[in-house]
């Protein structure tokens, strides 16, 4: 297959980023189409829709391999399921399948989405609309993650960068609400580091609550 995009995000690499895109409304990507498909005409009548569905792939895997069974984080991060059983990103074929709103429509042409969770140059394969009237289920059942996962309270307790918009705060409040550390690890003195461009957010947790230490440039 061939890209037709890539995504241009605040996540610099895998560690941060949100298990649930939809959950950090406020981190705005951005769609940079590749030249061959840089023609209006692809994306014409597209602002008519409120969402997209985005095929893209996790190229940040493509040595890891595969297993039948992987343990996902909901669970604990002990107990095994069926990797068509789950989302992991750690599949035969490394496809991934997300949701996004789209924000607007700009120049190049570029399409600004808020939702996505991929990291900064991620390949998109194909972009599909989301169509409520087939593509909404309301008696769907979600199986392991039908209990919601508890967020975590975010608590700065350093200096915020005088450049930090108010969008860029609210992304990362939402990024680290979902907690995004391993399951097994409960380390209350660990130090965690979320690059989250243009900056480096370190925080460490203690129980509910997320302690942001230090936000620094990113090197």
């Amino acid at each position: 297959m061939t890209p037709i995009a890539h995504i241009k995000s605040l996540f610099a690499d895998k560690f941060g980023v949100p298990r649930q895109g939809n959950l950090a409304p406020h981190v705005i990507s951005e769609i940079i189409f590749e030249p061959a498909f840089r023609n209006p005409d692809c994306i014409r009548g597209i602002e008519g829709f409120s969402h997209l569905w985005l095929i893209w792939g996790f190229h940040c895997n493509d040595a890891a391999g595969w297993s039948p069974t992987v343990r996902p984080p909901r669970l604990g991060g002990n107990t095994r399921i069926g990797v068509f059983a789950t989302r992991s990103p750690f599949r035969p074929n490394s496809l991934g399948l997300s949701v996004v709103k789209l924000v607007s429509v700009e120049n190049g042409p570029v399409l600004r989405v808020s939702g996505a969770d991929m990291v900064d140059g991620t390949p998109i394969y194909d972009i599909k609309p989301y169509v409520p009237y087939a593509d909404s289920i309301p008696e769907a059942t979600g199986g392991f993650t039908e209990t919601p996962r508890p967020l975590l309270e975010v608590q700065v307790a350093c200096r915020m960068p005088a450049k930090a918009t108010p969008e860029w705060q609210a992304a990362m409040q939402e990024v680290l609400a979902q907690d995004p550390r391993p399951a097994y690890q409960n380390d209350p003195e660990r130090v965690y580091h979320v690059v989250l461009l243009p900056y480096e957010v370190s925080f460490r947790v203690q129980d509910s609550l997320a302690i942001v230490t230090s936000i620094v440039r990113a090197k």
